[in-house]
């Protein structure tokens, strides 16, 4: 969601005639889109930035701005901490960032030439106040070479109150965007040649539940799926991040009637305990989770699964963190971001009684991971020899010279090939090695040849 929400900032700033630079030591103005779910994520914004300030040393006019999560919960307090910071603005006012910057850019810039000797100190903008519709903000996209895939934000906030958390106080509560502005998005992305979009939400699954009512027995979500299943040139559709609450039947049938759907749900399952879960505020045990997980399979046997997981919860026994190995092991994840507990300020479970220690915290992370990475080689591995259908995505992060694609189950596949005529095609690989967790494979047949 962030990338997606600083997509839309940046293409603001294409639209007000700026250029976006990969060089910080090129840029006017330089914003750092934050996150809170972990400490680590704020620590490392907020010495990015600090590092950051010598920058007008040589530019005396460069804007300094954070947006996001840690600009939300944390509001005045950065000024004090970063004495060149100009701006921070909250998860509800993404669309007025340019405005901001812009108006101190272009005063800064005027009275620059007028003195050579002026030295900009912080200019103080701080906007964190809700603002209604905000969620209809995040709409716009830049347009890129060889884009086949893309992000769709279908709503913001979170009702939910688990106790390790504060996006609902970051992001503030459920708000859907309209189907038909959702459709026109997606309409305008497929005839810039997108063929697969990710709808985006915090608990996308529970979509619209308090603005549009249900029809035939369907939720919002699965009439939503629906009607972009129908967009003629859209050829794949994935979602993130579902809950177990509202994860009911409808949208386990819509796997066995909707072929676009990805063969993949990124199904954030937390813990394996049901003790556990409960001062998670997890509202679903563990027994709840395994039940969809297998009715998922059913309707679709192909699907993988990939999932999330916090070990070093308070208060998380020995028996508490096997019973979360077993259940890994038992639902054989295609992948799971482990990550250790990490106190956040202002909720529940920061408070709690029996904090652990890091280093039980580290070790059992470690202990998870290995379980994890075996079943993920293990999956990865079986595939070769196999031939897959990957929409290739383009040029390859890593080595230009190769172009790089996913399968429905979005597992990595890396192959020859030109970006010009593969990249947004769906294509036949036949997969010949794998790393353990990167495919590696040649195409059946060139889609040129192919016609």
């Amino acid at each position: 969601m962030n990338q997606r929400d600083s997509e839309q900032v940046a293409q603001m700033f294409t639209d007000g005639g700026y250029t976006v630079t990969q060089d910080e030591f090129d840029a006017d103005a330089i914003l750092v889109n934050t996150c809170s779910v972990r400490d680590q994520a704020e620590q490392k914004a907020l010495g990015k930035m600090g590092i950051m300030g010598r920058h007008r040393q040589r530019k005396p006019h460069v804007v300094y701005g954070f947006m996001g999560c840690m600009a939300q919960s944390r509001g005045e307090e950065l000024f004090k901490n970063i004495p060149h910071l100009d701006v921070v603005v909250g998860t509800q006012k993404y669309h007025k960032v340019f405005r901001y910057v812009d108006d101190i850019l272009q005063s800064r810039i005027e009275r620059r030439m007028d003195d050579l000797s002026t030295v900009f100190k912080g200019h103080e903008i701080c906007d964190i106040e809700e603002e209604e519709d905000s969620q209809n903000t995040i709409k716009d996209h830049i347009p890129k070479d060889y884009q086949a895939s893309a992000f769709v934000s279908i709503m913001q906030g979170c009702n939910m109150k688990c106790s390790y958390c504060i996006v609902p106080d970051t992001r503030g509560r459920e708000r859907g965007r309209p189907i038909s502005d959702i459709l026109s998005e997606v309409r305008g992305l497929r005839d810039k040649g997108v063929r697969e979009v990710t709808l985006l939400g915090q608990i996308v699954n529970l979509y619209g539940r308090t603005e549009f009512e249900k029809v035939d027995g369907k939720s919002p979500f699965v009439q939503l799926l629906e009607q972009v299943h129908e967009i003629e040139g859209i050829e794949r559709i994935r979602f993130t991040s579902p809950h177990p609450i509202g994860y009911r039947q409808d949208l386990i049938d819509a796997f066995t009637y909707l072929p676009k759907l990805a063969s993949h749900i990124h199904f954030p399952m937390q813990s394996g305990s049901d003790r556990i879960l409960k001062l998670m505020r997890r509202p679903y045990k563990n027994e709840r989770f395994i039940e969809i997980c297998e009715k998922m399979k059913t309707a679709r046997p192909d699907l993988a699964i990939t999932t999330d997981i916090i070990v070093g919860f308070p208060g998380e026994t020995e028996q508490d963190f096997q019973d979360t190995v077993n259940c890994v092991k038992q639902l054989e994840f295609d992948n799971c971001f482990v990550f250790r507990y990490s106190q956040r300020k202002d909720t529940p479970a920061a408070e709690m009684e029996l904090q652990l220690p890091e280093s039980v915290k580290e070790e059992r992370n470690q202990e998870l991971l290995t379980v994890v990475n075996q079943l993920a080689i293990a999956k990865n591995n079986a595939l070769v020899g196999t031939t897959q259908q990957v929409l290739c995505e383009g040029p390859s992060k890593t080595k230009q010279s190769t172009l790089s694609g996913r399968t429905s189950q979005n597992k990595i596949v890396i192959f020859e090939g030109s970006p010009e005529r593969m990249t947004g095609q769906l294509l036949d690989i036949k997969i010949e090695s794998s790393t353990g967790f990167t495919l590696y494979g040649t195409p059946v047949l060139d889609p040129v040849s192919a016609h």
